[in-house]
């Protein structure tokens, strides 16, 4: 065999849900599980069991059984990383944890005719050792939570505040803040109109642009896709691809959601600029694909022991020098964007479209009316080579999906003024 790893991944969560003010059953999950790779002939050989670290080899190997022309980097890493927290979650009584989720639904429960607030938490022990001689474990925590209200007015609305990050219980200190917003929020909301449609000056909050940076630009550098030719920006390193002061870059290092010290091929973990100053600099890399298209290798990652593939971490747009109030006098008239109801973008294109949380319409320079159901949609690298970028940078925690594996991340970016193309209901 050519090359060969072994990751025992140990998780234990807990998820705890209050709707409607009625507790649901809380969700303990515990698992131990072990993944083995072999790369023989140039095939990955895989098997998944708690068994010996020899017979996981044999079998992983006696799955290798065709030819092909994969190939890894070999990185030697070292080391042990374990999380200190000032609260440990598993130390705070249940009760405890109930009763902030009870909280958080006495603030927004009169705006809302339907409520939902959830408490999550998780530890991940992870070891891992291959045949370059990397040996390497760490374990970490994330704490989160989210909140959901449904309010009624002239329209039938939703909206949803989260804060999750990396660390113990202690994250959540903040987060009557977050139901506050929701009630604050959600009365205008269910009584605003919808929004004009078409071209237009757009500034986005942290939030959406966010979710900008990680779905419309951040997928479209995973070197999986660039092999695959399904993304806009292959053959670009090296190029101007946004305007010079757009930075973007990935970071697993900062404690926000997205958080490792190891990836899971026990690479250590690196901050990557992958724009610098509008120029392409890098794509994001596991050992295989660094290979194979030259680079550095520690964004592979996966869902427990599955196959570790090219994900982000923490994504994020770096600040400049305007202020939110600078970026909305420049936007002169349009429209203020904020946070993100999901959406679809294709990496082969560069184009995509997002759903906004709300808004508020732009006139003269002057945030005024608020507006709902609003959609965005564009280019990625026409909107990124005429923007403008504010000083306030913010993380958005959430969870991405891809190949049937969810992974914990964080997008971040501050307000961002752009063109960019708005529908309404």
């Amino acid at each position: 065999m050519k090359f060969y790893d072994i990751r025992e991944v140990k998780s234990s969560s807990l998820s705890i849900q209050l709707e409607n003010g009625r507790i649901e059953k809380p969700k303990y999950d515990h698992s131990v599980s072990k993944g083995f790779r072999v790369l023989r002939n140039g095939f990955w050989g895989i098997f998944e069991g708690n068994v010996s670290d020899e017979e996981g080899l044999r079998l992983a190997e006696k799955n290798a059984i065709f030819e092909s022309d994969s190939d890894v980097v070999e990185v030697k890493s070292e080391g042990r990383f374990e999380m200190r927290v000032k609260e440990k979650p598993e130390d705070v009584p249940i009760e405890d944890k109930v009763e902030l989720l009870r909280d958080l639904e006495r603030v927004i429960k009169d705006v809302c005719v339907s409520t939902k607030v959830v408490y999550i938490e998780n530890i991940r022990i992870f070891r891992y050792r291959d045949s370059c001689g990397s040996e390497v474990s760490y374990s970490a925590y994330r704490t989160g939570i989210s909140i959901t209200g449904v309010g009624r007015g002239e329209t039938l609305q939703f909206f949803s505040r989260r804060l999750m990050k990396a660390g113990g219980f202690e994250v959540l200190g903040d987060a009557i803040s977050k139901a506050e917003e929701i009630k604050e929020v959600l009365p205008s909301l269910v009584n605003a109109r919808s929004p004009p449609s078409g071209e237009m000056n757009v500034v986005m909050d942290p939030n959406l642009a966010g979710v900008f940076v990680h779905e419309a630009f951040g997928h479209a550098v995973e070197a999986d896709h660039v092999l695959q030719g399904a993304t806009v920006l292959e053959g670009k390193i090296g190029e101007v691809v946004a305007d010079e002061g757009v930075s973007i870059i990935d970071d697993p290092t900062i404690p926000e959601f997205g958080f490792f010290p190891y990836d899971d091929e026990g690479v250590k973990a690196e901050k990557k600029v992958i724009v610098e100053n509008g120029v392409l600099k890098c794509f994001l890399h596991s050992r295989e694909t660094a290979k194979k298209l030259g680079g550095r290798a520690g964004n592979a990652r996966s869902q427990r022991v599955d196959v570790p593939i090219v994900r982000m971490s923490n994504t994020y747009m770096a600040p400049s020098d305007y202020t939110f109030e600078e970026l909305v006098e420049e936007c002169k008239n349009g429209i203020y964007l904020i946070g993100s109801r999901g959406g679809e973008t294709n990496p082969a294109t560069g184009y995509f479209h997002f759903n906004a949380q709300y808004g508020y319409l732009i006139e003269k320079g002057e945030v005024s009316e608020m507006v709902r159901d609003v959609s965005l949609s564009g280019n990625t690298l026409e909107i990124l080579r005429n923007v403008k970028i504010g000083n306030d940078l913010d993380f958005d925690p959430g969870f991405c999906g891809k190949a049937g594996q969810l992974v914990p991340v964080s997008d971040g970016s501050p307000h961002v003024l752009c063109r960019a193309t708005v529908g309404g209901a």
